[in-house]
Formats: C-alpha cells, sequence, structure tokens
C-alpha cells in the first residue's frame, strides 16, 4: 500500500485569494511550488489534492468551472514535470456539515479507498488549521506552511507544537516530507 502526500491548493500551491479563485486569471501558483511539486513527483507517493472550494456553495462559482480550473491547474503542476494522482475538492458551503470539507476527513479517506493507500505513513500539507485538523482526523500527519493562511494560523495550532512541523512554504514541506528518515528507509 503506498503513502500519500495530501496537499490543500489554495495557499499551499496556489495563491489565496481573499476574493477567491474564480477564473483562471486568479492563479498565481506560489513562489517554488511547481518545482516542489516536480521533486515530490520523483517519490513513490501517491500525490493527491484536497481543496474546499466554498465559493462554489455559497453561489459564488459554478461547480463545474471549480473543476476546471482544478484541472487547469492539475494540467499546469503536469506540463511543470508535476504528478497529481488525484484531485477532491468540497464544494460545500462552510455551514452544512458535509463529511468532505476540511476540518472534516472525507476527501482524505474517499483518497484512501480509491488509491488503496496507507494513511498511516502519509502526510498533508496545509496553510490551515482546518487542514491539520483534517489531518488528525484521517490518522495522517499534517505540516502546516506559513505562505497563504499559515503564518495567520500558526498561533492555532494545539499543544504539543513539536507534533506539527511548520515551515517557510512547500519547498520546505517537500523537504521535510522526503528527508524524513521513514523515506530514506523505503
Amino acid at each position: 500500500m503506498p503513502a500519500a502526500v495530501f496537499l490543500d491548493r489554495d495557499g499551499v500551491i496556489i495563491e489565496n485569494r481573499p476574493d477567491h479563485v474564480k477564473a483562471w486569471s486568479d492563479v498565481q501558483f506560489l513562489e517554488g511550488s511547481l518545482a516542489a511539486m516536480k521533486r515530490l513527483a520523483a517519490s513513490s507517493r501517491a500525490i493527491v489534492i484536497v481543496s474546499n472550494q466554498a465559493v462554489v456553495g455559497r453561489g459564488l462559482l459554478d461547480e463545474e468551472v471549480a473543476w476546471q480550473l482544478q484541472r487547469q491547474i492539475v494540467a499546469e503542476i503536469v506540463a511543470s514535470g508535476g504528478r497529481i494522482d488525484a484531485s477532491y475538492l468540497c464544494p460545500h458551503h462552510p455551514q452544512m456539515g458535509c463529511a468532505c470539507r476540511k476540518p472534516a476527513p472525507g476527501m482524505l479517506l474517499q483518497a484512501a479507498r480509491e488509491l488503496d493507500l496507507d494513511l498511516s505513513r502519509s502526510w498533508l500539507i496545509g496553510d490551515a488549521l482546518s487542514d491539520l485538523e483534517a489531518a488528525r482526523a484521517a490518522g495522517v500527519r499534517g505540516i502546516l506552511v506559513r505562505t497563504g493562511r499559515g503564518a495567520a494560523q500558526q498561533h492555532l495550532l494545539p499543544e504539543p507544537a513539536e507534533s506539527w512541523p511548520v515551515v517557510a512554504n512547500l519547498t520546505a514541506a517537500v523537504e521535510t516530507i522526503l528527508d524524513s528518515p521513514e523515506e530514506n528507509a523505503v
């Protein structure tokens, strides 16, 4: 069973916009994120995007357009030498109480079923406490990046702080995972 790296999208791979990503012209890849995705692609881990997209649930974007943007982002990552094995998004309004919206683990659990993943050896890279809570709920280790909302959310991390690595960006998160003793033992 392969392990995975789950990645939040906005704030980790692309810029997090306060007015939401609603068109391709709103997509700005964070500095170094495409190179980090290329480095991650060389690993044996499955690479999975898990993204809350409440912009759909709030009626600001059609769900098909949200998926089209997701596919374009994945295509850009692949064109830059990266790899995405699966991509999920939660289109629901935050107040809906669905099982897929992070901090719920639904997207991670769905990916684990569909890709036959070993969650106990997997990681999630996110920029919000809700990402890390989803990781914990799914039995996945979490890393907080300071990009996106990460710097503002760092103080919200539960104790003990050392159980939640905090790094500058996606490049540093990928290095943390690929340089881990477990990865080098494989």
